[in-house]
C-alpha cells in the first residue's frame, strides 16, 4: 500500500518549489524564466514512487517536479535554476537541464521528445548488462507527433527494453489545444507498436502510482515497456514569459474547471491534520533553506566557462570560445 503522507509530502514539496521558483523568476534571480510544473505534481510523484533508488529517469523543459520527485536535493536543485556555481551541474544546466547521475537523474531536456531515446538507450545498456534497472522517461503531448519518440517506441518494443514511457497530457502544446494536433489517440500510439498503455487520472497522485507500479514491474521481469498517458492539467502558465505577455488561448472559466481538481488537495485529504501540517512546516524550512543557500552561492567563473564540455574533463582549445 502506499504511503499517502509520503506522496503528500512530494506533491507538496514540488508544489511550493515552484512557487518559490517563481518568485526568484519574478524578482530577477532567475535569468531567463521556467516553465512551471504547477498543477502536474501527482505524475513526478506517482512514477517515481514506484521507482527504485537505483532506477533512472529522463525529464524534459518542465521537468522540476521530476528530479524532485526521483530525489534531487532541494537546494542544489535551486541553486541550478539560479545559475549558481554550487548547483545540480554547476550552474550550467540551468532550469531546462537538471541531472543527477547519483540519484538516477540522467538529464532533462529542452527539445521536445528528446528525452525518449536517452532514456532507451539507457534501458537498452541495463537489458544489455542484466542490470536490475527501469528507465522512466517523461514527456508531454507536444512530443507524441515527434518523430524520434514513434522511433524510440518501436526499438523499446522490439527489443523488449525496460522503459515506461510517461506522457503528461496537459491538453496543451504550449498553446495548441491537444485535439487539434493529435489525430487518434496517445495511448493508440503504443499499443500500435505492441506496446501495454493506460490512461489514467494524473490529479491524482495515488492513481499514478498504481498504474505506474504495474508497468515498472512488468518491466523488471523482462515483458518489455509501457506507456502511460497521464491526463492532467497545467494551472500556470507554459513559460513565466506569460506572466508579462498575458497571452489569451485559455478563458477564465477552463482554468476555474482545470484547477478544481488540485493534487495538492487531493492528497493532502488522505492524510490526518496535524501530520499535513507537520509536512508543510518542514517543507517550508528547507525551501527557505533552499533559497537561502542558492543566493548564497557565488555565480560560475566566467574564466571556465570551457570545462566541463567532454566527458573525460578535456578542454576546448585556448580562445576556442
Amino acid at each position: 500500500m502506499p504511503d499517502p503522507a509520503a506522496l503528500y509530502h512530494t506533491v507538496r514539496l514540488i508544489r511550493r518549489f515552484e512557487q518559490r521558483a517563481i518568485e526568484l523568476v519574478h524578482s530577477g534571480e532567475i535569468v531567463g524564466g521556467i516553465h512551471p510544473y504547477l498543477g502536474q505534481e501527482a505524475i513526478a510523484a506517482g512514477v517515481c514512487a514506484a521507482l527504485r533508488p537505483q532506477d533512472q529517469i529522463t525529464s524534459t523543459h518542465r521537468g522540476h517536479g521530476h528530479v524532485l520527485a526521483k530525489g534531487a536535493d532541494p537546494a542544489r536543485t535551486m541553486a541550478e535554476l539560479a545559475g549558481r556555481a554550487t548547483g545540480l551541474n554547476r550552474g550550467r544546466g540551468g532550469s531546462m537541464h537538471a541531472a543527477d547521475f547519483a540519484v538516477g537523474i540522467l538529464g532533462a531536456n529542452a527539445i521536445v521528445g528528446a528525452a525518449a531515446p536517452i532514456a532507451t538507450g539507457a534501458a537498452w545498456a541495463a537489458a544489455r548488462t542484466g542490470a536490475d534497472r527501469v528507465v522512466a522517461t517523461f514527456f508531454g503531448d507536444g512530443a507524441v507527433n515527434q518523430g524520434v519518440l514513434l522511433e524510440t517506441l518501436n526499438l523499446a518494443a522490439l527489443w523488449r527494453l525496460p522503459v515506461l514511457f510517461v506522457c503528461e497530457n496537459n491538453g496543451y502544446a504550449t498553446s495548441t489545444r491537444t485535439e487539434a494536433a493529435v489525430a487518434g489517440t496517445i495511448a493508440g500510439r503504443a499499443t500500435a507498436f505492441g506496446i501495454p498503455a493506460a490512461t489514467v487520472d494524473g490529479m491524482d497522485p495515488e492513481a499514478v502510482l498504481a498504474a505506474a507500479t504495474t508497468a515498472v514491474a512488468a518491466a523488471r521481469e523482462g515483458l518489455g515497456p509501457s506507456l502511460i498517458e497521464c491526463v492532467t492539467y497545467r494551472f500556470d502558465a507554459h513559460h513565466t514569459w506569460e506572466h508579462a505577455a498575458r497571452p489569451r488561448y485559455r478563458g477564465e472559466d477552463e482554468l476555474a474547471r482545470g484547477r478544481s481538481r488540485d493534487p495538492v488537495a487531493i492528497q493532502g485529504a488522505r492524510v490526518p491534520a496535524a501530520r499535513r501540517e507537520a509536512i508543510d512546516a518542514q517543507i517550508e524550512q528547507v525551501l527557505d533553506d533552499a533559497v537561502r543557500f542558492a543566493l548564497e552561492s557565488p555565480h560560475p567563473d566566467p574564466a571556465g566557462a570551457a570545462r566541463y564540455l567532454y566527458a573525460d574533463g578535456s578542454h576546448t582549445r585556448a580562445g576556442a570560445l
